[in-house]
């Protein structure tokens, strides 16, 4: 007798790196706590998993990160003093973004080991269930409402797990894993074959590249518990997917958006703007600002 589906109701988001590439900003700083207009980076990642109908939340932290646990906590005293002060529609904000009540968790990635091992530090809270994972650098933009419910809803019909790739152009592959199509690209979903890491330009086998979204079956820990070392001697996530597609199928589910990638400098001031023009509020202010910028002659290119 064939068993259900599991429904994927859980989320890893592995937040134990340095953010070496935005220094001095990561000197005292999480780099997950960085802001994007005025959310830190995490809560985008967040607010985007509670959308998609993620239920809890397992964070994997490392030394110096109290201040995303600090984050995704009540704080009664700023409460206290909102409520006093009759700020009502700040203090909504504020609890609208937390996710439930008894819904978070925290592990610790004792060690730089690399992706996979951050997510097989997250085992014992997964257990033999179906699970997201979002690597909060990546904001992801879908022009068709939520990507990652979308790569959701695919699981519960298929039980296959999936990964999130865009376009890129193909001078850029040297700095992504690049998907191997299983065949014919039809649609939004296709199964994979293979995935390249950072590979030439001239030896990539499509522009497609992986970006930090996951729905992954439990059967990914059989290979992530072998701890084997990849790339740049850490335990690679992709390396036990490509070991996860030899036994089952394994799907691409191609973007329809915009992603912004917050691990560099570049990418972070890019995707301030890009999310600040996407805000009502304040769009008109900084298109403005731009304008009269790009005008100046010591900005021109």
């Amino acid at each position: 007798m064939t068993q259900p589906i599991k429904k994927v109701r859980k989320a890893v988001f592995p937040v134990a790196g340095m953010g070496t590439r935005v220094l001095p900003a990561t000197k005292a700083m999480p780099k997950e706590m960085l802001t994007v207009v005025d959310k830190p980076i995490i809560q985008y990642a967040v607010e985007e998993a509670m959308a998609a109908g993620i239920e809890e939340f397992i964070f994997v932290t490392g030394h110096g990160k109290s201040a995303i646990e600090n984050h995704f906590d009540r704080s009664m005293e700023l409460e206290r003093s909102l409520e006093e002060r009759g700020k009502t529609a700040e203090l909504k904000l504020l609890r609208d973004t937390l996710p439930p009540e008894g819904s978070v968790f925290y592990t610790r990635q004792h060690a730089p080991l690399g992706l996979g091992h951050a997510i097989w530090c997250a085992k014992g809270f997964i257990g033999d269930e179906p699970f997201a994972v979002l690597l909060p650098d990546d904001i992801i933009v879908s022009n068709k409402g939520n990507a990652l419910k979308d790569m959701i809803d695919l699981y519960q019909k298929t039980g296959t797990s999936a990964t999130l790739v865009t376009e890129v152009p193909r001078e850029n592959t040297s700095r992504y894993g690049i998907l191997e199509p299983a065949g014919e690209i039809n649609g939004q979903a296709f199964k994979a074959k293979n995935f390249v890491e950072k590979p030439k330009p001239e030896e990539a086998p499509s522009t497609l590249a992986n970006v930090g979204r996951y729905v992954l079956s439990p059967r990914i820990f059989d290979f992530l518990d072998k701890k084997q070392t990849g790339a740049g001697g850490e335990i690679q996530l992709t390396d036990a997917m490509v070991e996860l597609m030899q036994t089952e199928d394994f799907y691409a589910w191609k973007l329809d958006g915009e992603r912004y990638d917050c691990g560099s400098k570049e990418g972070l001031v890019i995707a301030n703007i890009a999310m600040a023009m996407r805000r009502d509020d304040i769009k008109d202010q900084i298109a403005d600002f731009l304008t009269t910028l790009s005008a100046k002659k010591e900005f021109a290119a």
